[in-house]
């Protein structure tokens, strides 16, 4: 059977391609509902979903994107407008899981889709409410160790089925123990330093999570690299944020903060800042090929520390 499905993948590649965009809009569709429900304790499965007046949405009105756009962003029921967020993560779904079919081998990346929603529902999520849900940090760690154990791939293991599952264990292992580890005392570091906790536990399980996926190398670049992508995008928001701020003085008395749920956050200079999103992004983006380079120059510098004496005792 898997012969006949790399036969007909080597026939017409272009349409498991699609294939992964369409499905990762289905779930993106989904994902929409765990990010709205998950932090308020609801059943993501029932009831079924529902417009703001309280009209059950038909299955036609709800197809991912194209939905959206043919009802130009308002309720068929009342006309009552929908966030532009809503096709926005089905299509952000949708392009992330067409690059994981196209950056990995079949298997590898189906499991990658998996990661990526963890990925995205952690994001919005934290952005929304400030906190990761144990069910994507600790649950998707676990997961992470148990994906790893059963399908060495993940990991890029090979041979011997015992030997390989054995080792690609091992490694997400050592990734979620390294990656939570790192985060943890670098945060309790941060506290003595600055006098107010840098860093949340839900930062230090989530980079748990991405360890156990891609093993202490992208642990380490995530929180790294989501620190540098971090910096690149908030400091010009939040100098735009002071000069606006500064304009607007003469007709506010005091700075607005608008709730995130209305779709307007405003940035402050030592406003706290979920760092979830960063850690996300450092995270696929090393899942999504800059794997390669991460590692080698890991390696490198392994191999520099070993060969100057400071890698050993």
């Amino acid at each position: 059977m898997f012969e006949t499905f790399l036969y007909f993948n080597e026939d017409i590649p272009g349409f498991f391609t699609a294939l992964s965009f369409i499905s990762g809009t289905i779930v993106g569709s989904f994902l929409n509902v765990c990010i709205y429900r998950i932090p308020q304790e609801r059943s993501v499965v029932r009831p079924a979903s529902t417009c703001i007046c309280g009209q059950p949405i038909a299955f036609y009105n709800n197809i991912p994107i194209l939905s959206w756009l043919i009802l130009r962003g308002k309720a068929a029921c009342c006309g009552a407008r929908f966030s532009i967020r809503y096709p926005a993560i089905e299509l952000l779904t949708g392009l992330l899981f067409m690059a994981t079919w196209l950056t990995h081998p079949p298997l590898v990346a189906l499991i990658g889709m998996l990661f990526i929603s963890f990925l995205i529902c952690s994001t919005f999520i934290d952005l929304d409410h400030m906190i990761i849900p144990d069910r994507f940090s600790i649950g998707g760690m676990i997961l992470g160790v148990l994906l790893s154990v059963i399908f060495p791939a993940l990991h890029g293991c090979e041979g011997d089925w015992l030997i390989a599952s054995y080792q690609s264990g091992l490694t997400a292992l050592i990734g979620a123990l390294i990656g939570s580890g790192l985060v943890y005392w670098i945060s309790v570091l941060g506290e003595i330093v600055f006098r107010k906790p840098a860093m949340g536990e839900g930062d230090v399980k989530f980079v748990g999570f991405i360890g156990a996926f891609c093993g202490w190398q992208g642990a380490l670049f995530a929180m790294f690299g989501g620190a540098l992508i971090g910096s690149v995008i908030l400091i010009p928001l939040l100098i735009a944020s002071r000069l606006l701020s500064g304009r607007g003085h003469s007709a506010h008395s005091e700075s607005e903060t608008v709730n995130p749920s209305e779709g307007e956050v405003g940035l402050e200079f030592g406003l706290q800042v979920p760092f979830g999103p960063m850690l996300a992004a450092g995270g696929l983006i090393y899942f999504l090929g800059f794997s390669v380079y991460v590692d080698a120059y890991l390696a490198q510098f392994g191999e520099f520390l070993l060969h100057s004496g400071l890698g050993g005792f």
